[in-house]
C-alpha cells in the first residue's frame, strides 16, 4: 500500500492499513508532527476501542480496550527512550506475545527488539495537509 492522502481522509487510511496489514505489529516512522499519533487515533477508533487514543509520550504505552474491557491495542511512543533496556524493563516482550495490535512510534529506538515480520508504516510530509503513507511488509 502506498498513497498520498489529505488529513481529512485519515479514517479511510486507517481502514486500509488494518485491511492491508499481514500482522498486528505496526512500526510508525516519520518526522515529528507528520501525523503518527493522528493515524494511531484513527486506527484505535477503527478497531472499535471505547477510549479515544492520545500520545503516551510520558507513560511510554497506552492500552485501548473494547466495550468488554478486552485489550484491542497498545500504543507505544519511544521518543524519550534512552536505550532498549528501558523497553525490556517495561515488559515490551510481553506485549509482543499478546493478541492485541501494537502501534509503535519511534521504533528505531528499539530496532533489535522488533519482530522480523513487523509492518513498517512510513509517513511523509507532502504539503501542509497532505501526507504520503507506505506500508513495508517483510
Amino acid at each position: 500500500m502506498k498513497r498520498n492522502f489529505q488529513l481529512s481522509q485519515i479514517q479511510d487510511v486507517a481502514k486500509e492499513v488494518i485491511r492491508n496489514s499481514p500482522n498486528k505489529v505496526l512500526c510508525l516512522y516519520g518526522d515529528m508532527g507528520v501525523g503518527k499519533t493522528t493515524l494511531v487515533k484513527a486506527l484505535v477508533k477503527e478497531l472499535g476501542a471505547v477510549d479515544e487514543a492520545n500520545s503516551p509520550t510520558f507513560g511510554l504505552v497506552n492500552e485501548y480496550s473494547d466495550e468488554n474491557n478486552n485489550p484491542l491495542a497498545y500504543h507505544f511512543d519511544f521518543y524519550r527512550l534512552n536505550d532498549e533496556m528501558e523497553a525490556l524493563d517495561m515488559g515490551f516482550e510481553d506485549y509482543l506475545n499478546s493478541d492485541a495490535w501494537l502501534f509503535i512510534e519511534w521504533p528505531e529506538k528499539i530496532s533489535s527488539l522488533l519482530p522480523e515480520d513487523a509492518v513498517g508504516v512510513f509517513l511523509h510530509f507532502i504539503e501542509e495537509s497532505t501526507r504520503s503513507i507506505e506500508l513495508n511488509v517483510s
